[in-house]
């Protein structure tokens, strides 16, 4: 066993932020950006030659109200949890383009809201408070198109960083899943009154398609799949187990849990049905690999729904969702194996661990902890380590709370060969960005360093 030692030197380097895989997405962007030149075209065939301010901001509100939906539909398709963008993608560069696109959806509807209303208020010759109540109470459907907006602008409120953070996660949830309303009351008054749909069949098919299909996802993948797996496989606690101060591991049992397909550093979004905790759904990696009958979270009591884990009892039943994930055997590119773990981070690197393809010191494991005893499951890797001849390290804080730094100089006498290496990399924020960034100044490709976050 070896122990990376203590380092007294400051950081060397301002902590970078993690960029996400580059391969898997770059086709799904391209398609995104064609479906917006497909709109642009569309608004373009339908807008003649533009004389005078009213016209101006007329036909600037119709493009941003295109393009707004545009994007509110891949919004939506966003929050379908589509195995083909959760798996490849990764959930949590999904989540992030759907907060970016929410953003860019809010901007451009309020936009199109402004800028149509002061077009019609120039043209008119009122104002733009009695033009607005014009266009309400006059246009078709756009009563509830009104709604709708309210409802998007209070969402996207609510999911600022200054407000999301002072507000309990499953408030947020629920209010958010308020989107699918906003979107379903704001989508008729697109095709009753705009100038790209009425009398143009072609246009009102293909916005009904892409409205459709997205529609469809989301109740196969968000209500009907997780329905099924469910009632199928039939979960329930078998038993809680202290791991360290503050971790327990949830022995899950269930009915041919191996078909659901899970694979080592996947997770699933867990739902207990015991008090206090049936409302939350959050998302946990499986500890160990799979079995046709058991499968096991291992949990660091962080917030209230984590610590409430503890007092489980067994026979609980349990609703889970997934599996989700792209930090699976199937990145790997390298026969050498690097993987950096921090706190409840070794989770998902555990399973990893104990099945990654690979032979002897072909495979290292580097765990960062606050002190030994914070170290879970490490009679598990100890035994894992044995079993396979695989490397297993630690750097725990000092005696004196000195914290030990993972940088590139490091790395490189620990693994000279490093830049050969893939690595899987699970931990607190701050670890992960320190030591992505020390493992590009060693040399390791972006492409090789897999890594997802699983912050709420």
């Amino acid at each position: 066993m070896t122990t990376l030692l203590n380092s007294r030197a400051g950081r060397r380097q301002a902590m970078r932020r993690i960029r996400p895989r580059r391969s898997p997405a770059v086709p799904l962007i391209l398609l995104s950006w064609a479906g917006a030149a497909a709109v642009l075209s569309l608004w373009w065939q339908n807008t003649p030659n533009v004389e005078g301010t009213a016209q101006w901001l007329t036909h600037a509100g119709r493009l941003s109200g295109l393009l707004g939906g545009y994007v509110l539909a891949l919004v939506v398709l966003q929050m379908a949890r589509v195995p083909a963008l959760e798996r490849r993608v990764g959930s949590d560069r999904v989540a992030r383009w759907h907060a970016m696109s929410g953003r860019y959806a809010l901007c451009l509807i309020v936009a199109h809201v402004g800028l149509i209303i002061a077009g019609y208020a120039e043209q008119a010759g009122t104002g733009f408070v009695d033009q607005s109540v014009t266009v309400v109470t006059d246009y078709p459907d756009m009563v509830k198109a009104t709604v709708g907006t309210a409802m998007l602008v209070v969402i996207g409120l609510i999911s600022a960083g200054m407000v999301r953070r002072r507000m309990p996660y499953e408030v947020w949830y629920y209010l958010h899943l308020l989107t699918y309303a906003a979107v379903f009351l704001t989508f008729w008054h697109q095709l009753a009154t705009g100038a790209e749909f009425v009398g143009n069949e072609t246009a009102e098919t293909a916005w009904y398609a892409l409205y459709g299909t997205v529609t469809a996802l989301a109740v196969w993948y968000r209500l009907l799949v997780p329905l099924r797996l469910n009632l199928r496989h039939r979960m329930r606690v078998e038993a809680v187990v202290p791991e360290a101060p503050g971790v327990v591991s949830v022995l899950i049992k269930g009915r041919k849990l191996h078909r659901i397909g899970a694979q080592a550093g996947q997770f699933f979004r867990w739902r207990f049905l015991a008090p206090g905790m049936r409302w939350g759904s959050h998302p946990y990696s499986l500890s160990a690999p799979p079995r046709p009958e058991l499968l096991r979270i291992t949990v660091k009591a962080v917030g209230g729904h984590s610590t409430g884990l503890a007092s489980l009892r067994p026979g609980t039943r349990v609703w889970a969702e997934g599996p989700y994930g792209a930090m699976t055997a199937a990145r790997r590119s390298r026969g050498k194996v690097l993987m950096i773990a921090g706190g409840a981070g070794i989770t998902p690197i555990r399973a990893l661990f104990e099945t990654l393809p690979g032979k002897g010191s072909d495979l290292t494991l580097l765990y960062r902890a606050r002190s030994v005893e914070d170290l879970a499951l490490w009679n598990e890797l100890k035994q894992i380590a044995t079993e396979r001849g695989a490397r297993l390290l630690y750097a725990v804080n000092g005696p004196d709370g000195a914290r030990p730094e993972i940088t590139a100089e490091r790395l490189g006498q620990l693994l000279p060969d490093i830049e050969d290496h893939d690595v899987y990399l699970c931990g607190p924020p701050g670890l992960a960005e320190h030591a992505y960034g020390a493992l590009r100044e060693a040399g390791v490709p972006d492409r090789r360093i897999h890594h997802e976050s699983f912050e709420l």
